[in-house]
């Protein structure tokens, strides 16, 4: 589950620039679709649930635009708006094979991500698996949630 409504990765700076300047390039996302595909291809999957607050900002429309590629690949991202978000975290996680979770720490004054913390308590990781599956019933696909709230300049 990703919560916020900005990530300040210093990997994305030039590509999101581009994206605001009408020119995007995915190039700089080619590593991790080859990777998706490469574990698609072999059966692992690859689902997140996106909270976001209406309107988009335009991180999250660059999220979106990109979002498009990355479903081709076999990466299943689905969206809910915070308002429809009510009782779920406030914080980012990923759910490894629904046993292991990591707890993304982003620092709050600039958006960078400053590490994960492994969790393996059976109780906080049933509790998060709950959570995954709560947001995943009520999110929708990216080209429904396109096509919804018609943010026609993230479809590609």
């Amino acid at each position: 589950m990703e919560t916020r409504d900005r990530y300040n990765s210093p990997r994305e700076a030039e590509p999101y620039r581009k994206f605001l300047a009408g020119t995007p390039d995915i190039s700089f996302h080619e590593g991790w679709l080859a990777m998706v595909r490469e574990a698609t291809a072999v059966g692992r999957s690859f689902s997140r649930v996106k909270v976001v607050s209406l309107p988009l900002t335009d991180y999250i429309r660059f999220g979106m635009w990109a979002a498009g590629f990355t479903r081709e690949a076999g990466d299943d991202i689905r969206y809910l708006t915070r308002e429809q978000a009510t009782g779920l975290p406030g914080h980012d996680f990923w759910l490894f094979d629904s046993r292991l979770l990591v707890r993304m720490h982003f620092d709050e004054g600039d958006d960078r991500f400053v590490g994960g913390e492994i969790v393996d308590d059976p109780a906080i990781v049933v509790e998060h698996n709950y959570w995954r599956d709560a947001a995943k019933r009520h999110a929708v696909s990216r080209d429904e949630f396109v096509a919804r709230y018609e943010q026609r300049d993230v479809k590609r």
